[in-house]
């Protein structure tokens, strides 16, 4: 079982950071090696070409195995969940009478693609709401996602939990009925891939694309995505040198080349070989794959369980545990506590948490203490007793 790790990160001693789904704190190593790169270009002499390719396939081959991808050319260096979905949406086969079915309430960027997808191709978006906030909430919603899928769903597009309240969404049975009629799956693992498993063998998603900013420990504007065989011949957003074949012959990139790098390398980002952020990335999900997703959810069920028990006690509504993440849950309130008092006295005890809607979302990780908890936690109490 693993042990505490805050001593690897440079987070102050000071504040309680229940937050890792608004941004991890960064890694030492992480930074070490941030702050290397940035010098190495002192000396450009020493940046040869196989670099580029090297840094690359590195980073590719740590996110390929935190996912459990059947190799690192299936994967692709996004710098953002924006990035990665105009891809899937410039070759989804779909038109009029079609539709694409997702969750509500989801981070923007995996709505707008969506909607301005709906309305150039004149594709319904069918946007399936959450039930209200009563026992059996998240199986519900999960229901009501299978059943809005029909014969004309080209796509179901969600998370594997939702990232304001950590509902967990049911991939099996998503890819089951995508299956059925002919769908496709696309995933945003942004909240949960590095601290919650993800199988592309288990799931069989069509597209993951994630951020690597929060779970994944990475720096921003880093990330990194799958594309399976569906998007295997598919058209790139953008056209750059190094996503085209024999592009690691640099003499000869004058003879310029028609057909891309095998695999899904097509879909990848111009620059891609950024020598401070792809270095970051590809240590921190290192640094992931050694303590292992599983065990992070184990931590994280072990540190909350005791202080959620405490918080059901007090009236506060939270999901049950077959239907979210360990790493990260949503606090709802009752009626006789007032979020802009909770959110005054998180300020004053300096406890970093999110609010999303009326959701408090909480997210630890292995860097958080039972002192963390307990301060949270109290704060709900004078709450209660105000």
């Amino acid at each position: 079982m693993l042990s505490n790790q805050r001593h690897l990160f440079n987070l102050p001693d000071d504040i309680a950071y229940l937050n890792c789904s608004y941004m991890s704190p960064m890694l030492k190593s992480v930074a070490e090696i941030g702050v290397r790169a940035i010098y190495d270009k002192d000396d450009p002499s020493s940046n040869k070409p196989e670099t580029f390719f090297d840094n690359t396939s590195a980073l590719r081959t740590e996110f390929a195995k935190l996912i459990d991808a059947p190799s690192e050319r299936s994967c692709a260096i996004t710098p953002s969940v924006s990035y990665a979905l105009a891809n899937v949406a410039k070759n989804l086969k779909a038109g009029k009478g079609d539709n694409i079915v997702i969750a509500d309430e989801q981070f923007p960027s995996n709505y707008y693609a969506w909607d301005a997808l709906s309305k150039e191709k004149d594709i319904t978006l069918k946007v399936v709401s959450a039930p209200n906030m009563t026992e059996g909430r998240g199986k519900k919603w999960n229901e009501l996602i299978l059943e809005a899928i029909d014969a004309n769903t080209k796509m179901i597009a969600t998370g594997h939990v939702h990232w304001a309240d950590g509902t967990k969404f049911d991939l099996a049975a998503i890819r089951k009925r995508a299956d059925e009629v002919g769908a496709i799956m696309v995933i945003d693992g942004t909240q949960s891939i590095g601290a919650l498993p993800f199988s592309v063998a288990e799931f069989r998603p069509d597209a993951v694309v994630a951020a690597g900013y929060k779970w994944m420990m990475g720096p921003y504007a880093s990330g990194v995505s799958y594309f399976g065989e569906y998007f295997k011949d598919g058209s790139p957003i953008e056209n750059n040198w190094m996503n085209r074949l024999n592009s690691e012959d640099f003499g000869n990139l004058i003879n310029y080349q028609e057909h891309y790098q095998p695999g899904s390398i097509r879909y990848e980002v111009g620059e891609s070989a950024n020598f401070i952020l792809t270095p970051m990335l590809t240590r921190a999900i290192a640094q992931v794959n050694e303590w292992g997703p599983e065990n992070i959810q184990t931590y994280c069920e072990n540190l909350t369980a005791p202080y959620i028990s405490e918080l059901r006690a007090l009236g506060v509504q939270i999901e049950a545990e077959a239907y979210r993440g360990r790493h990260l849950f949503g606090l709802r309130l009752p009626d006789h506590m007032d979020m802009d008092e909770i959110k005054k006295t998180f300020a004053e005890r300096r406890i970093f948490v999110s609010v999303r809607g009326n959701s408090i979302r909480i997210s630890p990780n292995l860097y958080n203490l039972e002192s963390d908890l307990d301060k949270l936690v109290d704060s709900f109490k004078v709450m209660d007793h105000a």
